[in-house]
């Protein structure tokens, strides 16, 4: 039996994905098969797929991809599981992350049943429960390791975005006061999220304020430490979502870790499922609102990697697999 799949067999723009039929995978003993019903595209599926930065070659595949079906965010049905799962049954909705082996785009999933997987939230359907994925897996993944704290202050720059989006509302939850930047059409949206403060950056500059914040975290990867340093309190921590220019950030991690009282903190996310379930409970606490901006057909998957890729989106672009 086949599939259809969204096939990436070479590294380039959008135009190099094809839409393609391919044997449906099978369970092994340890994992389900999801029918996926709604995946994303994202920031990450777009830096695969064109192999950007080159590094990435090193881990992806040095001359062409070795995952060709990316796509890392889905929610569906269970349709078949292996003969040693216990703790999911056929036909339970579920959602999940799949950072590590990729293969959302495509009519079924194959994932083991201790991955990030879950059974869909009360408080949200198959599609919005998609928002609290990825989004919230990389914000958390640099906020953990700032013992947020109510009286702290934060600084996020892109709060519009999937991971800025899902970072103010992670701060909020731990009552600290937020400052975001984001665009004049999405001033509204951010301080409704939970953040203190808005700052549209096309009428300002952040890196000019003068204030100063326990943490700085670049969502978009648009600024550097340096950049940013002079709005850091001493002991203040910057993340970014990116190397930074000249891949610095990671060595300015070792750096600043052994000179100086600010630090640049660059944690390499781990896909955990205890991370989904942490998502799953603020969200059905109310914590955790998607933001969804455009939903595409799987046959238009191009159109949705050139939207992300204009740096123009809300949130989540959502790929709609099947009806």
């Amino acid at each position: 039996m086949t599939m259809k799949a969204a096939l990436t067999r070479k590294y380039g723009p959008p135009d190099v994905v094809r839409l393609m039929e391919v044997e449906i995978p099978i369970p092994k003993d340890n994992e389900v098969r999801v029918k996926i019903h709604t995946a994303t595209v994202n920031r990450t599926d777009c830096g695969l797929r064109a192999a950007h930065p080159f590094i990435t070659r090193f881990f992806t595949g040095l001359f062409k991809p070795k995952n060709t079906i990316l796509g890392s965010e889905f929610s569906g049905d269970i349709d078949a599981i292996g003969k040693d799962v216990k703790s999911f049954t056929v036909g339970e909705k579920v959602f999940g992350l799949s950072e590590s082996n990729f293969g959302a785009h495509a009519e079924y999933l194959c994932i083991a049943e201790n991955a990030s997987i879950s059974t869909l939230p009360e408080t949200l359907t198959a599609e919005n429960a998609l928002a609290i994925c990825e989004g919230p897996w990389y914000a958390w993944n640099n906020l953990k390791k700032a013992n947020l704290e109510p009286g702290k202050k934060i600084l996020i720059n892109g709060g519009s975005g999937s991971i800025g989006s899902s970072a103010i509302q992670i701060a909020a939850y731990f009552g600290v006061e937020i400052t975001a930047v984001t665009n004049t059409k999405n001033l509204n949206l951010v301080k409704n999220l939970g953040a203190t403060h808005a700052i549209d950056y096309s009428s300002e500059d952040f890196t000019k304020l003068n204030r100063q914040f326990d943490v700085v975290f670049d969502a978009v990867g648009k600024s550097s430490y340096f950049n940013c340093k002079k709005l850091l309190k001493p002991n203040g921590i910057y993340f970014s979502t990116e190397l930074g220019p000249f891949m610095q950030n990671p060595l300015l991690a070792l750096w600043t870790s052994a000179f100086g009282t600010k630090k640049v903190l660059f944690p390499i996310p781990v896909d955990k499922r205890e991370n989904i379930l942490f998502f799953k409970e603020l969200a059905e606490k109310g914590f955790l609102i998607p933001v969804i901006d455009k939903v595409y057909p799987l046959d238009q998957i191009v159109e949705a990697y050139k939207y992300v890729e204009s740096e123009q989106k809300t949130g989540s672009v959502l790929l709609k697999i099947r009806d």
